[in-house]
């Protein structure tokens, strides 16, 4: 099969070079061989620099769409390049290769369309479980998908996720882009796709800002549960004229 990794990558310079190089040190350990492709999401630091000067695989965007539109467009690539499994994964290094292949697994047994990576599902496999108010707003979160679908994620904001081929075609033509990781999960449930989760353990990053702040915590979760809610009536809607 063939994998791919997504790392969308915005202001990412004092981190991208060492994820690579985690990359590449696990496709020599691994019978698993994993392709990547960088998304430098328009970044202002040297992240560019960095990809250039090592010849990291990467697309250069030369405006910041945001993380929606930076994972769409590995998106586009994965499809484009008949890939069978793609693989969301951050440019700061908080994800963890090394449980890449338990995330494909699902995917390559049938058993799944999308494999979500929690922190949240066995806490005792992640000790980084991210700050109090991202913890109490995916709680909620979680609560409406649940309503909304009728499923528990555990970890709905959570951006280390794999999908298979048929979901990298959907993602290719559309992907949320003011809330994508909830959002992407609202339609694919809506749509009848199976979901799994699978408990991995996170890293703090190292340097760098995420781009991804609680600071307004209550005023981001009403956001983002309206745009659920808007979702889901829409997604139902479209199935109904298929």
């Amino acid at each position: 099969m063939k994998e791919l990794l997504i790392i969308p990558a915005y202001n990412e310079d004092e981190n991208i070079l060492k994820v690579c190089k985690n990359i590449e040190e696990y496709n020599k350990k691994s019978e698993q061989k994993l392709d990547y492709i960088v998304i430098n999401d328009g970044s202002k630091d040297n992240t560019l620099k960095v990809l250039q000067e090592n010849k990291i695989n990467s697309i250069n965007l030369i405006n910041n769409l945001g993380i929606g539109g930076a994972v769409q467009t590995g998106y586009k690539y994965a499809y484009e390049n008949n890939y069978d499994i793609a693989i969301q994964f951050d440019g700061d290094g908080q994800h963890d290769i090394n449980y890449v292949q338990k995330i494909c697994k699902p995917i390559i047994d049938k058993q799944a369309d999308m494999v979500i990576g929690s922190r949240y599902l066995n806490k005792k496999e992640s000790e980084f479980q991210s700050t109090f108010m991202r913890r109490l707003g995916s709680n909620i979160i979680s609560a409406f998908i649940r309503i909304l679908c009728g499923k528990k994620i555990t970890d709905p904001t959570s951006g280390f996720r794999a999908v298979n081929k048929e979901i990298v075609r959907e993602f290719a033509t559309y992907y949320p882009t003011e809330y994508p990781e909830p959002e992407s999960a609202v339609n694919l449930l809506v749509n009848e796709y199976t979901i799994m989760e699978i408990p991995v353990s996170m890293n703090e990053r190292e340097g760098g800002v995420s781009s991804i702040r609680f600071g307004k915590t209550i005023d981001y979760m009403v956001k983002v549960i309206m745009a659920m809610i808007i979702d889901s009536i829409s997604f139902r809607r479209k199935r109904r004229k298929k």
